[in-house]
């Protein structure tokens, strides 16, 4: 069966330099309410390990650490339906207002997809309307099967944005 589902509200405040972009939370995500929800997918332990910070799993403290560092957390897709987890599975799908985002929140000077499908629908929203460089990240879903270490060092170009 397919269901319609919906992203969470941006993390993000006046101070946020960069945006980092997923698709949409997939069914573990959904069920904790958080970001990266999966116990597999790598995306709190590259951040982490990229801002030198020691790891936690509690989740307001996550929040905390993203903001600390001027970081900036959304998806591109708004609600979609989809069976599972998997972007191949996205139908209907209505984006976020990335545009919008980006106006009221000047200070984001870049934009890092975590994945394929994030950064397709970037670029075909922002088009050439903005000049803010929008980089393609490998996903860190555990479906993506290149290593961590290479995955983290792919990441570590946020680093030159902070």
């Amino acid at each position: 069966m397919t269901n319609r589902i919906f992203s969470f509200p941006p993390i993000v405040d006046s101070n946020s330099k960069i945006l980092i972009l997923g698709s949409i939370p997939g069914v573990k995500s959904l069920e904790k309410q958080q970001y990266y929800g999966h116990p597999q997918n790598k995306f709190w332990k590259i951040i982490f390990e990229l801002l030198n910070e020691d790891f936690t799993e509690d989740y307001g403290e996550r929040i905390r650490m993203l903001k600390k560092h001027h970081i900036a957390l959304w998806d591109v897709i708004d609600s979609c339906e989809r069976k599972g987890s998997l972007d191949s599975e996205i139908k209907n799908e209505e984006a976020n207002q990335i545009p919008e985002l980006l106006e009221k929140y000047p200070n984001i000077l870049a934009i890092f997809c975590n994945g394929g499908k994030s950064y397709k629908n970037a670029q075909k929203m922002l088009g050439k309307h903005f000049k803010i460089p929008v980089f393609l990240l490998p996903s860190t879903s555990p479906l993506h099967t290149v290593s961590f270490e290479k995955k983290l060092e792919e990441w570590k170009q946020i680093k030159n944005h902070l």
